[in-house]
C-alpha cells in the first residue's frame, strides 16, 4: 500500500476516471437512441402511409400470431441479455483503466490487486491477460540505489521574459535563480525522453510516528530512473508583481491545478502559467512520469503568505514596522479578509495534496538557517507553524533557503538540529551542486539538491548532462553573460 496521500490521489483518479467512461457511455447511448429514433420514425411514415389506403393484407391466423408473440419474447429476452453483456463489457473496461493507470505509475501489486478482486477475474480473459502483463513486468523491475538518486529544483517560472528582462534592479537576480516556462517544458520533456521517474523523498525513506527513520525501497523497469523535483519560494512575492510571473494558484472549475495572471489591461487570464500545473498537466498525458502518484514538493515561506494568498496574520494585524510592499498591497484591496484568503490558500494547498504534491517549509521568513542564531530559528519556525502548517495540514520536510545547511557535510548534531527535529522535522534539503547527495540516518533523511537555472546552465552546464543539454534547452531570451553570483 502507499502513502495516505497517494492512496487520496488514487482514489481521485479512479473516480474522474469512472466519471469519464459514465460520460463516454452516456454519449453512445445517446448517438444509439437518436439513431433509433430515426429508424422508428421512418417506419412510423410507412406504417401511416398504408394506413392511407385500405389493406389487402389479409388477418393472420392464429399460427402467425403466435408466431409474432414467440419472436417478441425472444427479441426482449435477446435484448435483456445484450444489455447485460454491455453492462458487464462496461465494468470490464472500467476496471481495466483504473488498473492500467496504476501499473503505468509503476504500482503493479496494486493494479493485479484490484483485477483479482473482481467478481468477473475467473471468467474473463482480459482481466487474466492484464494481470500476467502486470506481473511479468514487475519480474523484469529492480530496487534502484538510494544513495543514487537525485533531486533537482526550480524558482517560480518566467511567464513573459520581456517583463523579467527588463534592464531594471531585479533582472539580474531572475537571470539567474530563475527558469523559463520554455526552458522548463523543454528539460521535463527531455527528462521523461530519458527515462526518468517522479519520486517522492518519502520513497526513499519512512519515518514512523517517533521519527525514528528507515531506508524505503524505489522498484522500476529496465530505462527508468528516479529523481525527486522541488520548486522554492511558491508564494508569488509582492516584488515580482508585473514582472512577467503568474501570481497566484488556483482551483479551476473542472478541479484542476491552474494559475492566474494579471495581463497589461489589468485582465486576469487562467492557465498553466508555472510548475505546478505544467506538471500536472504533462502526468495527465504522461501517467509514467510519476512513480505512484508522486509529484513534487512545494517548499514556501509565510512572511507574504503562500501560494499567492496574502495568509500571514500580519495583513491583518498591521504592525507598525509592516513593510511597503504590504502597505501598498493592502490599500489597493481594502476588501482584504485574512478568514478569505486562508480558505482559499487552504482549498488549493488540500487539492495539490490530492494530486500528489508535498509541501515543505523554506523557514517563515527566508531565513540563513547556518548565519542566524538559535533563538532566531525559533521565533521563526513558530510563525511558520502558526501561520503556514494549518494551511497545508503540517509537514515534517524543511528545504533550508538559501541552500544552506545547518551543519557540513558530516552528520548532523548540534542545538539547531536538536531543536528542528523536535519540532517534528525528519526531512531536510539544502543544494549540492554534485549529481547525488543522500544521508539515511536514524533520526533523519537528508538530500542535496541541484538548481536547474540561468545561472547553472550558463556556467556549469556540464554539471547538467546527465539530465539535459543545457545548449538545447537556454532560452536565447535570456541576457548574457549570466550575471555571476555574489
Amino acid at each position: 500500500m502507499g502513502t495516505p496521500e497517494y492512496e487520496e490521489w488514487r482514489k481521485r483518479m479512479i473516480a474522474r476516471r469512472r466519471k469519464r467512461l459514465q460520460r463516454e457511455r452516456r454519449k453512445r447511448l445517446i448517438a444509439m437512441g437518436v439513431a433509433l429514433v430515426v429508424v422508428i420514425g421512418g417506419i412510423s411514415a410507412g406504417i401511416n402511409s398504408c394506413n392511407g389506403k385500405k389493406s389487402s393484407v389479409s388477418r393472420q391466423d392464429n399460427t402467425s400470431a403466435s408466431a409474432k408473440t414467440e419472436n417478441g419474447t425472444s427479441a426482449k429476452k435477446d435484448s435483456a441479455e445484450d444489455t447485460t453483456d454491455s453492462k458487464e463489457n462496461s465494468a470490464a473496461k472500467d476496471i481495466l483503466a483504473q488498473a492500467d493507470i496504476l501499473a503505468q505509475q509503476y504500482n503493479y501489486d496494486e493494479a493485479i490487486s484490484l483485477l483479482k478482486k473482481d467478481s468477473s477475474y475467473s471468467s474473463s480473459k482480459k482481466l487474466q491477460s492484464a494481470v500476467k502483463k502486470y506481473e511479468e513486468t514487475k519480474a523484469t523491475c529492480t530496487a534502484w540505489p538510494l544513495e543514487k538518486v537525485t533531486h533537482v529544483f526550480y524558482h517560480i517560472l518566467i511567464k513573459d521574459t520581456s517583463k523579467a528582462f527588463d534592464g531594471d534592479y531585479k533582472e539580474a537576480d531572475y537571470n539567474q535563480v530563475m527558469t523559463t516556462i520554455d526552458e522548463f517544458n523543454k528539460i521535463t520533456r527531455t527528462m521523461y525522453d530519458e527515462g526518468y521517474v517522479m519520486v517522492s523523498i518519502k520513497d526513499m525513506a519512512k519515518a514512523d510516528e517517533n521519527g525514528n527513520m528507515t531506508e524505503g525501497e524505489i522498484l522500476l523497469p529496465p530505462g527508468k530512473i528516479p529523481f525527486v523535483l522541488s520548486q522554492d519560494d511558491v508564494c508569488y512575492y509582492h516584488y515580482m508583481d508585473g514582472d512577467g510571473f503568474a501570481t497566484k494558484l488556483i482551483v479551476d472549475d473542472e478541479g484542476k491545478i491552474r494559475n492566474e495572471y494579471v495581463e497589461d489591461d489589468g485582465s486576469i487570464s487562467v492557465g498553466d502559467y508555472d510548475m505546478v500545473p505544467l506538471i500536472d498537466r504533462f502526468v495527465e498525458e504522461h501517467p509514467d512520469f510519476s512513480y505512484r502518484g508522486a509529484k513534487g514538493i512545494i517548499a514556501l515561506t509565510g512572511y507574504n503568505g503562500i501560494l499567492g494568498y496574502r495568509t500571514d496574520e500580519s495583513y491583518e494585524t498591521r504592525p507598525a514596522d509592516l513593510d511597503d510592499n504590504k502597505v501598498e498591497w493592502l490599500n489597493e484591496h481594502p476588501d482584504f479578509s485574512l478568514e478569505k484568503e486562508r480558505e482559499g490558500a487552504k482549498k488549493v494547498a488540500d487539492a495539490m495534496k490530492a494530486e500528489g504534491w508535498e509541501f515543505a517549509s523554506h523557514t517563515w521568513g527566508h531565513q540563513n538557517v547556518g548565519q542566524i542564531s538559535l533563538e532566531k530559528l525559533q521565533a521563526d519556525t513558530e510563525k511558520f507553524k502558526k501561520n503556514v502548517d494549518p494551511l497545508i495540514g503540517g509537514t515534517d520536510i524543511i528545504i533550508f533557503a538559501f541552500g544552506t545547511d545547518i551543519t557540513d557535510a558530516e552528520d548532523y548534531s548540534g542545538d539547531k538540529f536538536e531543536y528542528l527535529k523536535g519540532q517534528g522535522y525528519n526531512y531536510y534539503c539544502n543544494v549540492d551542486s554534485s549529481q547525488y547527495f543522500v544521508q539515511i540516518r536514524d533520526r533523519y533523511f537528508r538530500q542535496g539538491r541541484r538548481n536547474l537555472d540561468g545561472y547553472r546552465m550558463y556556467y556549469n552546464p556540464e554539471l547538467l548532462e546527465d539530465l539535459f543539454n543545457a545548449k538545447d534547452v537556454f532560452d536565447p531570451a535570456r541576457p548574457t553573460p549570466v550575471p555571476p553570483m555574489g
